[in-house]
């Protein structure tokens, strides 16, 4: 073999390896992709014997509750959804978290005329504001057409996550009450501001002191995740599609309650044509726990999830800041939450509770 075709062949092997070593790069580098579900559920079954990226450590890392665990919580969800059916029943406004001015009637008014006395808007300043009618069957309720009222209360709520009712909010409250008050005949009896303004500020310093959001970053460990991976290692854990791309929900036992978990990721990735090229490090997930009924056991799985998809997904659980999370800090986080929780419930306002999802909103 001549000089020449000797360094051709050379040459030739040269570039197939340059070809296969960029493309074996690209493989190692592009974002993994969804799982048939056979292989989905073979490597999750193997994942459940290897303890994920806490700090490294090797342990069992199963998810799943117990049989006995299972029927406690069917137990608990059952009682849970008694308790709330009696509790939405209640008033929306409550003297706890509202500044209330009850409104004295001559005679019942329809429900007709009470809704198109109703001012516009349903907000003072940054603050709910709200209206209720003492119905036929003695309870306060919101107003609605085909009922009669015997007397009448307005109030607006002392405090949320933007502060404390202020002087100005209380008196724009005063002035649409009364303006309602007017056009139904009406005689409506106020609380004294400064009373309800320093009220509202001792209510808005325990919410400060007292107001959790957990969140846990779980990051790829090498290769980076496409959006369709991301969605259906969530989707198994019970995860569906929030309100906008780039968040999935755990819903809560009970329809139309706040959702246990928020999981989130990137929105432009999500909102790439083609899901499955899009590369994600990162995910939140996250727990707004005073909107949470504490019987849904929302730190645990919190806990569990973050657990168990970090071993199915090849990542690593972290605090926002990239600090790597380890199982005495999740514990000690249980534990604080645990007190959170009797705190809260020592004040009448129980994580999940209407009032607890009002004030902390």
């Amino acid at each position: 073999m001549s000089l020449t075709v000797g360094l051709a062949v050379i040459g030739g092997l040269l570039l197939a390896g340059v070809i296969a070593h960029g493309a074996w790069v690209q493989r190692r580098h592009a974002p993994r992709t969804a799982l048939p579900e056979d292989d989905l559920r073979k490597k999750s079954h193997d994942a459940e014997r290897i303890e994920p990226g806490l700090a490294g450590d090797a342990g069992d890392a199963s998810a799943h509750a117990s049989a006995a665990e299972q029927g406690h919580d069917l137990e608990s969800a059952l009682m849970r959804m008694a308790s709330l059916a009696a509790s939405e029943k209640r008033l929306a406004l409550d003297g706890l978290i509202d500044a209330l001015a009850p409104m004295a009637l001559d005679q019942p008014i329809s429900g007709e005329m009470a809704l198109a006395a109703l001012p516009p808007t349903r907000r003072v300043g940054s603050k709910p504001f709200a209206i209720e009618g003492m119905g036929s069957q003695g309870e306060w309720e919101s107003l609605r057409a085909g009922e009669h009222y015997t007397a009448l209360q307005a109030g607006v709520q002392l405090a949320n996550r933007t502060g404390a009712l202020t002087e100005i909010e209380f008196s724009e409250f005063v002035q649409k009450a009364q303006a309602f008050a007017d056009a139904v005949g009406a005689v409506a009896e106020f609380p004294e501001m400064l009373s309800e303004v320093t009220r509202a500020k001792e209510l808005d310093q325990f919410a400060s002191t007292h107001d959790a959001q957990l969140l846990f970053t779980l990051r790829a460990k090498t290769v980076a995740w496409s959006t369709g991976y991301v969605q259906q290692h969530a989707a198994r854990q019970g995860f569906v599609a929030g309100a906008f791309p780039g968040r999935m929900v755990l819903p809560a036992s009970t329809a139309g309650l706040p959702p246990i978990l928020a999981l989130s990721f990137d929105t432009q990735a999500a909102m790439s044509d083609d899901p499955e090229q899009s590369a994600l490090r990162s995910l939140d997930l996250a727990l707004d726990v005073a909107q949470v009924d504490r019987s849904e056991r929302p730190y645990p799985r919190l806990r569990d999830v973050a657990i168990s998809l970090a071993a199915t997904m090849d990542g690593v659980i972290t605090d926002g800041q990239g600090h790597v999370i380890s199982r005495d800090a999740m514990d000690a986080i249980g534990a604080d939450l645990e007190h959170l929780y009797d705190t809260l419930e020592n004040r009448d306002l129980a994580a999940g509770s209407p009032q607890a999802r009002r004030l902390f909103s």
